[in-house]
């Protein structure tokens, strides 16, 4: 890679980029990729990095007590019920501020219920850093009381796990019962995972090669309604099967294992095209397994990239790639990332579907930009671990960066009330407090806008530039990711 210096010299860098040089900026260059300095902005395949946020100003958004109190202002409505929760928050209307809920055995009911164990997860193993990186977190909930929400708001969760009419179970159970099973051992947890993988390994049928995704689907255009006739697959799929490797490891269960694999490569070989942009939906005859059909359902047409499913792609062969070490699932995870980055404008923000008409004004989608940004960091992550070079770190803050930028939402802040309790002995104890949420009329529930659920114009129904719940985890999993890279440089620079 050649940077081209204010004098005019050439040096060939590489780029190697650890979590531990995002607060001050300093990082070690790695990487083959065209790079240059123009005008004081670094710029990488023609986007320039000159978002108006600093890395630590990215570090006290991601981990700001505000992003909490975001979750928290959600959570702690439903602690004062009588009965846990059966219906989950997935998005505001656009234009609204507050959150949509559906059933739970929708499959966006994980994601809430997934954020909260995130905070959780920072509390256990990363407060020391997240106190350093956002002074802020001092004043929170006690561990306890979120320790408390985490269970309230999973308690019924757990018989989704027989659900056997979706693929959509990774999503339903894995980014909760995964950290309560890493946090707490807690049993019920391990085994809905178990129970859920088992039932979703149930969808897979040999001849196609794959895990049925939807049984039936029904838009303006075509319906697909005899699952017997249509066997459909949609490019999300892929992120399920880091539940389903992670039970087969558990359970040494070549078969499931297996299954996961097969399903991977169906998808690699029928939904990532040529430029690696991908297809959304593939319908295959379910008996001979012969490819029926390409189309889209939620992009703007068949020939199109819908942007969340060219960021399912990426972080999702980024997790087979992780399970199985092949290295073809890396290199398409690469190819899809690159492809992403290619298309996206100088804020970073991906438009819902990368190939829409520029002509009109078209909706963004958050949700796109913080799962591929997800995804990049694992892929450096596995890059860097190969002695190979990588620029996916640096992507993945850009983007991140420009989310925060543009589409944060008003925030909401704990603050402190403190209470005076006199005692038998006459003296008093001022030590009790309440932490609550201030919550401002007009402000979203949402930690980010500017989703997109769906956009596509034969749409039963549709919604852009909104907040959503998948969003909101994703942007957590993504910090938390990044709290994880640091603790594990750490822990290598100390065994040393």
């Amino acid at each position: 890679m050649t940077i081209n210096s204010s004098n005019g010299a050439v040096a060939e860098v590489r780029l190697v980029t650890s979590s531990r040089g995002i607060r001050d900026g300093s990082h070690k260059w790695q990487t083959d990729e065209k790079f240059s300095r123009q005008n004081g902005d670094v710029m990488y395949s023609g986007i320039p990095d000159n978002i108006a946020m600093s890395h630590e100003s990215l570090l006290d958004t991601l981990y700001s007590s505000k992003v909490y109190a975001k979750i928290w202002n959600v959570a702690s409505q439903a602690l004062t019920k009588s009965q846990p929760p059966v219906l989950h928050p997935e998005y505001t209307k656009p234009g609204g501020t507050e959150y949509v809920y559906r059933e739970l055995d929708f499959w966006t009911s994980g994601f809430f219920p997934g954020s909260l164990y995130l905070l959780l997860e920072r509390e256990r193993r990363y407060k020391s850093t997240v106190l350093n990186w956002a002074p802020d977190t001092t004043i929170t909930p006690h561990q306890m009381q979120l320790e408390f929400a985490c269970k309230w708001w999973t308690v019924n969760l757990h018989q989704n796990a027989y659900l056997a009419t979706t693929h959509d179970l990774g999503f339903m159970i894995f980014p909760w019962a995964q950290k309560a099973w890493e946090l707490n051992r807690d049993q019920d947890a391990y085994d809905t995972i178990i129970q859920a993988s088992e039932t979703l390994a149930s969808r897979y049928v040999a001849r196609v090669g794959a895990i049925r995704s939807w049984d039936t689907c029904i838009t303006k255009r075509y319906a697909f309604t005899d699952p017997q006739k249509d066997f459909l697959l949609v490019i999300d799929n892929m992120m399920n099967l880091d539940m389903l490797f992670w039970a087969a490891s558990e359970l040494n269960d070549k078969e499931m294992y297996q299954i996961a694999v097969n399903h991977a490569r169906t998808t690699q070989q029928f939904h990532v095209r040529k430029d690696f942009s991908t297809t959304h939906l593939t319908v295959f005859d379910p008996d001979t397994g012969a490819l029926k059909s390409k189309l889209t359902n939620q992009g703007f047409n068949d020939n199109s990239s819908w942007t969340r499913g060219q960021a399912w792609a990426i972080a999702g062969f980024m997790q087979t790639y992780n399970w199985t070490q092949d290295i073809s699932f890396l290199e398409t995870a690469q190819s899809c990332a690159d492809y992403f980055w290619g298309q996206l404008p100088a804020n970073g923000i991906p438009l819902w579907d990368f190939n829409a008409p520029k002509d009109i004004q078209q909706p963004p989608d958050t949700s796109a930009a913080v799962v591929a940004s997800y995804g990049m960091l694992l892929m450096h992550e596995a890059l860097i671990g190969r002695n190979q070079p990588s620029a996916y770190f640096d992507r993945a803050l850009h983007i991140l960066k420009g989310v925060c930028s543009i589409h944060l939402n008003m925030p909401d802040e704990f603050v402190v009330s403190l209470s005076k309790i006199d005692t038998a002995e006459m003296a008093s104890d001022n030590s009790q407090h309440e932490v609550r949420v201030r919550h401002g009329n007009g402000i979203p529930e949402t930690i980010l806008g500017g989703a997109t659920i769906n956009n596509y114009e034969f749409a039963p129904r549709r919604w852009a530039n909104h907040g959503l719940v998948y969003a909101d985890y994703y942007f957590l999993l993504a910090g938390n990711k990044l709290l994880e890279m640091d603790s594990m440089e750490s822990a290598t620079k100390n065994a040393i």
